[in-house]
């Protein structure tokens, strides 16, 4: 988090947090050590505190390219997925295809990147609670709710390993060698503990200092960790708590949740702040992890055209003359892209070149030929695909800026011209509210789980739709609540594909399927569809029991040596 600075101190003094970490994450600094020695005083908390909010974006770190470890994890979650194809060229970022087509091993550099990174801000959390219980100048609830703090950003880092490397070492302050740490159990004790602290002692809001952390972040995020363990009564209660008496309020338009203009809204529950022309370099404050992935040169000129939908992620809009989805049968046959970029073919730029219904969500999620994208007008000819063979011809939209910005302060200058302070929304009532149903339908409670439900789909509905520069709608988009949960399975299943719509390609897909149990069918069945077309994809194949998570690091298992010269870190199972 980058506002908080006006009141805590200057950005120039985070320079001096940064040797918290070097190539690895074992150079921890141990409590008393004399580089600690300046900062415990009040002033000397906050600034080590800023620095741990830093990292929250996964950027701000000393070694590695944060694209590996940014928030949004749209490598990990949605390029992972059946959401996302990593786009671009296939040689550009090769590292990440053993990510998208799961042959990826532990010396693979975004595997590497992403858990120094992480740990990177661990290491920043801890020093806050080293130099906390003898800080000058400080009270008794100053220290607690500083504490508060670190832990939930600590949780958060911790929670992120977990989703990717499955079991990581548990490194706190009060660890002595971290080399001899084990990773012999998954850490959810752990994490829980910090979001139970972190919920118990945070405030409920903030003045004048979004993104700071809350009780509601704490008390969404703990209940969603509670989720990936089965949990469903434990996380039902939170999420009650934070639906009902949050004080969030859904906006009345979907698109809000993703304009400059409309960031920290009521519907925000935690919002990842970023900042561009601020001095930092390389805007490392406005969400540098995803510089890579805008449009690529054309009417729209930013870079570098990775991070594009996939066809299934496309056809999993349509609907039925009901307004409902085709849970089943979405992906039987395919909305056309052939020869979309074909400037003698007139009819691929016009609504009628898209059959049948879809959900307006759709085009606010993605870039589609012939369709508006955002005031930048319809996406045509004139904003090719910098690899259609290895990123099909949709554009991602949700991380855009509006061309009535450009120039105007909100973007940023340099090759990644596409960066720009549009904060992520990391969690937002929307998410409660469908965590929520999901917890309802697994507990049996049908009804709460269908007005959960029925209440996002009627936000949908209710939304401004993409129209044309004449007052048409773009598609023909129809969307309408159901009628009744008939049962348990059925629920749950409309409920998943719900998730899949309101938070397309924000990075939580893979880890849901995973979660979920039906990584392996599902990923299976879109490999061996998505192959057909796209080659980079083809004789690609999801191995349950392994491919659910990601190695540890080669190189931090060369590290981890006890004293007697044993490797202290396990692999992940399969790798």
């Amino acid at each position: 988090m980058k506002n908080i600075a006006k009141f805590l101190v200057p950005f120039f003094f985070l320079s001096a947090l940064f040797y918290s970490c070097g190539d690895d994450f074992y150079t921890i600094k141990p409590k008393g050590e004399a580089s600690l020695e300046t900062f415990y005083t009040k002033d000397g908390v906050n600034a080590l505190l800023t620095g741990a909010y830093a990292v929250i974006d996964g950027g701000n770190v000393r070694s590695g390219n944060i694209w590996a470890s940014s928030v949004t994890n749209w490598v990990w979650g949605s390029v992972a997925s059946d959401d996302a194809y990593k786009g671009s060229s296939f040689g550009d970022q090769a590292t990440i295809n053993p990510v998208e087509g799961f042959f990826a091993d532990a010396d693979n550099g975004y595997v590497t990147n992403h858990w120094r990174a992480l740990y990177d801000g661990i290491v920043r959390c801890n020093d806050v609670l080293i130099v906390l219980p003898d800080a000058e100048g400080m009270t008794d609830g100053e220290k607690t709710l500083a504490a508060a703090q670190a832990r939930f950003l600590r949780a958060h880092l911790y929670f992120e390993l977990t989703k990717v490397h499955y079991r990581v070492p548990w490194i706190d302050e009060n660890t002595e060698n971290p080399t001899v740490v084990p990773n012999d159990h998954v850490v959810w004790p752990e994490i829980e503990a910090d979001l139970v602290f972190a919920k118990d002692n945070l405030p409920s809001r903030w003045d004048g200092a979004p993104g700071r952390a809350t009780e509601w972040a704490a008390k969404t995020m703990l209940a969603q960790v509670y989720m990936f363990q089965g949990k469903f009564p434990d996380a039902k209660t939170l999420l009650n708590d934070v639906v009902t008496n949050g004080g969030f309020e859904l906006m009345d338009s979907y698109e809000q949740n993703y304009l400059a203009a409309t960031r920290n809204n009521e519907e925000s529950i935690l919002e990842i702040q970023y900042a561009v022309n601020d001095g930092s370099d390389g805007s490392y404050n406005a969400g540098w992890g995803d510089a890579l992935n805008f449009p690529q040169g054309g009417k729209i000129g930013t870079c570098c055209g990775f991070f594009q939908p996939t066809q299934n992620f496309v056809n999993s809009f349509k609907t039925d003359e009901n307004g409902l989805p085709l849970l089943d049968t979405y992906n039987n046959e395919m909305l056309p892209w052939a020869d979309v970029w074909d400037k003698d073919n007139p009819e691929v730029y016009t609504k009628d070149f898209y059959p049948g219904n879809v959900d307006p969500r759709l085009d606010h999620t993605v870039g589609r030929p012939g369709v508006p994208f955002l005031d930048w007008g319809p996406i045509d000819a004139e904003q090719p695909i910098r690899d259609i063979q290895n990123g099909g011809p949709y554009l991602f939209k949700k991380n855009m800026f509006l061309k009535a910005d450009q120039g105007s302060g909100n973007t940023t200058t340099g090759w990644a011209t596409g960066v720009n302070n549009n904060s992520y929304r990391k969690y937002r009532l929307a998410h409660a509210m469908l965590w929520l149903a999901e917890c309802a339908a697994e507990t049996d409670d049908l009804p709460l789980a269908l007005k959960m439900v029925n209440d996002i789909r009627n936000r949908a509905k209710n939304s401004n739709y993409v129209m044309f520069d004449d007052g048409m709608e773009a598609a023909n988009y129809a969307i309408e609540p159901y009628a009744s949960f008939g049962s348990k399975e059925f629920a749950l299943k409309a409920i998943r594909h719900e998730m899949r719509m309101e938070f397309g390609m924000e990075g939580y897909r893979f880890f849901d399927l995973v979660r979920w149990g039906v990584a392996s069918d599902v990923m299976n069945a879109y490999l061996q569809k998505e192959g057909q077309f796209m080659g980079h994809l083809a004789g690609k194949k999801f191995v349950a029991g392994k491919h659910e998570y990601w190695p540890v690091p080669q190189t931090q298992i060369d590290l981890s040596v006890d004293e007697t010269g044993a490797t202290v870190l396990e692999q992940t199972p399969g790798y």
